[in-house]
């Protein structure tokens, strides 16, 4: 089913007594607004998302937990990156709402090309930043198991007993590896299917604004 502004753009089109050619401005606008509803379930989206997984870790806090974090040594690390966390997500969640009323305000077609690009830009430093601290949370945690985790020592012996120590760790980090990347694309491919239809909408847009500039 053909959307609003594709219905304009016809009517734009058109040439005759009965159906009137839309201006550049009433075309200009409705793009306008179609990007400036993108962009506003974008900083929801995110809002959404930050509160979601605040909670996920209120409830998941536990004095067992923060004593695990301690036995391994990693709890000044954790703590270290769940701030910063915090905060990064804190910008960027501003940042989406910063673009949003610059789409409400501008007036200008060259200037609303400029904030999708923006949004678009702020969207993936936003997805690779969450996958980024994701790594380093996960990279910090194999390493306070693998030293001072219960089975790590049993980890260890078995390595010497293997006959080719060099050999039994490529293996093992190996697998991780792997299973770090298989998280690491689960984890890519929902960004891609919570933010992809927006980002396609404002491309999408984007593309008809270099057309109306022609």
């Amino acid at each position: 089913m053909m959307d609003e502004l594709e219905l304009l753009k016809k009517d734009w089109q058109k040439k005759g007594e009965h159906h009137p050619k839309l201006s550049y401005d009433e075309i200009y606008r409705m793009i306008k607004k179609k990007s400036s509803s993108t962009v506003k379930w974008i900083f929801y989206i995110s809002i959404i998302e930050f509160v979601f997984w605040a909670v996920l870790n209120l409830i998941s806090y536990s004095k067992e937990s923060l004593e695990l974090e301690k036995t391994w040594h990693i709890y000044e690390i954790t703590t270290t990156l769940t701030i910063i966390n915090y905060i990064v997500l804190i910008y960027f969640i501003y940042k989406f709402y910063s673009n949003y009323k610059l789409i409400s305000l501008t007036e200008s077609s060259k200037k609303l090309m400029k904030t999708i690009l923006n949004v678009k830009r702020t969207v993936s430093q936003y997805v690779w930043f969450n996958i980024g601290i994701f790594v380093a949370y996960l990279i910090v945690s194999l390493y306070g198991n693998l030293n001072y985790g219960e089975s790590s020592e049993q980890i260890k012996v078995a390595a010497s007993q293997s006959g080719n120590e060099t050999l039994f760790w490529v293996m093992l980090f190996g697998m991780v590896l792997v299973a770090i990347a298989i998280v690491l694309i689960l984890i890519w491919f929902f960004y891609k299917l919570l933010y992809g239809i927006l980002l396609n909408r404002l491309r999408k847009n984007y593309n008809e604004l270099k057309k109306l500039e022609v």
